[in-house]
């Protein structure tokens, strides 16, 4: 009896950590890839030089534009890793 029910508790982990560590590392690897095709940021040293742009300058198309979206699938996908990670920890130090 105490033999099957650890044996439950062994397949339950199994079906939780092993697809929440593959989903994660491919997070990881999209994540990687995401932040590559962002564009660097270099407004601190254009304001060395007085080229300030104003607040409202561009926020119009802002959220329309590539870097955009690459910023908002970059907070997702580093939500998805999060919550995989912790059902990872969940499952193998409470199960």
């Amino acid at each position: 009896m105490l033999a099957n029910l650890l044996m439950d508790n062994w397949t339950l982990k199994m079906i939780i950590c092993v697809p929440s560590i593959i989903l994660a590392v491919l997070c990881a690897i999209f994540i990687i890839i995401v932040i590559m095709l962002q564009p660097s940021n270099s407004d601190g040293i254009s304001a060395l030089n007085g080229q300030q742009e104003t607040f409202f300058a561009d926020k119009k198309n802002k959220s329309k534009t590539l870097e955009s979206k690459l910023k908002r699938l970059t907070v997702i996908t580093i939500a998805v890793m999060a919550i995989c990670m912790i059902a990872f920890c969940v499952a193998q130090f409470y199960l």
